[in-house]
């Protein structure tokens, strides 16, 4: 049974925009679609997680260290299968929430396992703009994205708060299913894999410092 965290990409509770956490309404959508698919998912709100002030990512903490909200969420991103990344469109990139609580992690943690990109909007583009800077970051944190991707314009049209489509729900829920079957698909093939093969035989993992990335 695969594993899936659902990464909500939106920290604000104020309107506007209205209504407010409007990506809520559209991480529920992906939860209980994978969840029908018989997958075990968790959806990871950065308002249930205190991240502190000062910014400190996990892997800058001495073993035993780090706060236990980050030890938890580190555990849980190690043994998930893939990932969802759910976000609205800030100045054409990633929403600062969602890129903030997953600069708190190495990539290590993600990495060789699949994402798929969500992006949602209250008007007409879907965020979609916000997808292709998500791309090169997803990249770059190991957890490669499928080529499919969900963009849902006008969601408060779209869903209810709890999730459903309120209209055509046969035709928005083979949309998002041509997405989610994508990660599905390389989550099992990825997951197979490593069950012959360590990746870190393969490619090392980072897990000392940014100075390993460097060039010889």
């Amino acid at each position: 049974m695969p594993n899936y965290l659902v990464f909500l990409g939106t920290a604000r509770e104020s309107t506007p925009p209205a209504p407010a956490r409007l990506g809520l309404r559209v991480a529920r959508a992906c939860v209980q679609l994978l969840e029908a698919d018989g997958a075990t998912v968790e959806l990871i709100d950065p308002l249930a997680i205190e991240l502190g002030a000062v910014f400190k990512p996990h892997f800058a903490y001495a073993k035993g260290r780090a706060p236990e909200a980050l030890d938890d969420l580190a555990s849980k991103i190690a043994a998930a299968d893939g990932y969802v990344m759910v976000s609205p469109e800030y100045n054409h990139s990633m929403s600062p929430a969602l890129s903030h609580l997953l600069n708190h992690f190495g990539s290590s943690l993600f990495a060789f396992k699949p994402s798929a990109i969500v992006t949602y909007s209250a008007g007409q583009w879907g965020g979609a703009r916000a997808a292709v800077a998500m791309r090169t970051f997803l990249a770059e944190l190991g957890c490669l994205p499928v080529s499919a991707m969900i963009h849902v314009p006008k969601a408060q049209e779209a869903l209810d708060e709890e999730g459903r489509f309120q209209e055509d729900p046969d035709r928005w829920a083979g949309y998002f299913g041509r997405t989610l079957g994508q990660l599905s698909w390389w989550a099992e093939a990825a997951a197979e894999q490593r069950e012959k093969q360590d990746p870190t035989e393969v490619s090392p993992a980072f897990q000392r410092a940014p100075d390993q990335r460097n060039a010889p």
